[in-house]
């Protein structure tokens, strides 16, 4: 569980050595922001007068503005439904077009989506809006997400993941503060604020990315090998010893020839499901699935409004709470990710997550509507927040690393629209569950969840493998070799460090040479 790990991964396995990469792949995952800032706002839009009055209604008899479930779950679950839709386009736009302008083609569907939110008091334009945000955002997360698996140094996937899974609790806290500043104004001003948000991390990326390299990964895939060196040249310090580079850069090379030829002139979205492609694409969309599948959507999204019919005082406080929660998670597995396999994290974190679901649903069957009740809720969603967020972004991490280079866009993409698919039932079922005018469960909505996360578990002990310090290119050797997933971990890459002693060798052998030659002094 804990210690080194076999690895062909040729560089440094430090943090110093790759400051300059790790700083691009945070600004990268700017674009996280984005996703926690839209689950915290629209969360709290729904317990918010100024909102109802403009998109809800004034219920008489419990004396204040309600607003209509389906109202609530089309505001929802459209966003939901445009992720599905733009991460399913990610795989054809970025073969073509890379992720760099993936990027930038989120930031601009942003800004036109951002306006009519702002400006408009009419359901239809806001259901569109919510829709062509829902692309935006789809687009932003899984274009850097592939982003940052390509370019990262291996020993440093997680970390980079981490700060990915940060970014979306920072724009989670800024999504709720913002809201509990306004919340109370009567007017449109209470929502508009919060939304004039959504300009602000779009805006700094498009800039920023002007700066970085392109995937050096999808540049090799495209046949260009110079600018795939120079890209790689781009990401990393400039103390990296010549032989190291080399030798990553060989192994990129190679390995992703070797992809070429045995896809080369195929259909992408067919190869997906043969030979060893089936079961890596199997495997990276149940890890990323892992997210629809233990009931973080529900308790994102209508964190704010269940606090509020469950009678907890304060709500948007306790909201803003459970968020921090959530900051402290990630901020927890910063420590452990680059000691502790995937595996282990993932295991841990289902296992609790499943474990608060039940505990709150227990106490809200034994004494439901207490004083009591609602603090047992506060405390388990507040764990349940802890856990997922430190576990998140290495089911994300996982997603991405087991395709291969060629079909890593495809393969993730389809994942990710998948798993917003999941979320988008689990949005648009919960308020059925949870709101007094439907079932009103309330919180014993999560014995269903309790049931999705133990098989969770199952899956992931006996099917999901140790990929911690593996570089992608050993990655695919192992899946080209067939290897059980709980072999992973001590398994020797015998070709892929081949290929990196041979240039390593050369390189130091050749440096060897040439400071040893004689020098002709004359007489």
């Amino acid at each position: 569980m804990v210690g080194a790990v076999i690895s062909a991964n040729p560089l440094k396995l430090d943090i110093r050595s790759h400051k300059k990469c790790i700083a691009i792949c945070c600004i990268v995952t700017i674009s996280s922001f984005q996703y926690g800032l839209d689950y915290a706002l629209v969360g709290g839009f729904m317990a918010m007068p100024g909102f109802l009055k403009v998109f809800g209604y004034y219920d008489h008899t419990a004396n204040k503005w309600a607003i209509d479930p389906t109202v609530q779950q089309l505001i929802s679950s459209l966003m939901t439904i445009g992720t599905f839709v733009g991460s399913l386009l990610v795989g054809p736009f970025s073969s073509k077009f890379g992720r760099r302008h993936g990027l930038w083609s989120a930031s601009f569907l942003n800004l036109i989506a951002t306006a009519i939110m702002i400006g408009t008091t009419s359901l239809g334009a806001l259901y569109f809006a919510r829709f062509i945000l829902g692309i935006s955002v789809g687009w932003f997360l899984t274009f850097a997400q592939v982003y940052i698996n390509e370019a990262a140094p291996a020993h440093l996937r997680g970390v980079v993941f981490a700060v990915y899974q940060s970014q979306l609790s920072i724009g989670s806290i800024v999504g709720a503060a913002v809201d509990y500043g306004t919340h109370n104004m009567l007017g449109k001003e209470a929502y508009r604020i919060p939304l004039a948000v959504f300009f602000v991390a779009p805006t700094i990326q498009t800039i920023a990315l002007f700066f970085f390299p392109e995937s050096p990964r999808w540049l090799m895939t495209q046949g260009k090998e110079e600018a795939s060196e120079s890209a790689l040249r781009r990401l990393r310090n400039t103390n990296i010893k010549e032989s190291e580079f080399q030798a990553e850069f060989n192994e990129i090379r190679l390995s992703t020839a070797e992809q070429k030829e045995q896809l080369g002139g195929k259909h992408l979205w067919v190869e997906m499901w043969k030979g060893t492609n089936r079961r890596r694409s199997l495997l990276s969309i149940a890890a990323i699935c892992f997210h629809c599948a233990n009931g973080s959507s529900w308790v994102n999204i209508y964190g704010t409004y269940f606090l509020t019919v469950a009678g907890v005082t304060e709500a948007f406080a306790y909201s803003t709470m459970i968020t921090c929660m959530g900051l402290i998670g990630v901020i927890t597995s910063f420590f452990i990710v680059r000691y502790v396999g995937r595996r282990v994290i993932l295991l841990i974190g289902v296992g609790a997550c499943g474990l608060c679901q039940l505990s709150f649903a227990i106490a809200w069957t034994a004494a439901p509507g207490t004083v009591a009740a609602a603090k047992v809720v506060i405390a388990f969603i507040s764990l349940f927040t802890f856990f997922y967020t430190a576990y998140a972004p290495y089911a994300w991490l996982l997603g991405g690393e087991l395709p291969n280079n060629h079909l890593r866009a495809h393969t993730y993409g389809l994942s990710t629209a998948l798993n917003f698919l999941g979320n988008w039932l689990g949005v648009f079922t919960a308020p059925y569950f949870i709101n007094p005018a439907s079932l009103g469960w309330n919180a014993k909505y999560g014995y269903i969840w309790f049931g999705s996360n133990v098989i969770v578990f199952i899956f992931t002990y006996f099917f999901i493998p140790e990929t911690r310090d593996r570089t992608l290119e050993e990655i695919h050797e192992m899946f080209e070799a067939k290897v059980p997933a709980r072999k992973f971990k001590g398994y020797v890459c015998a070709n892929t460090e081949a290929i990196a002693a041979a240039v390593i060798y050369e390189k130091e052998s050749s440096t060897i040479h040439v400071e040893n030659l004689p020098t002709n002094r004359p007489e």
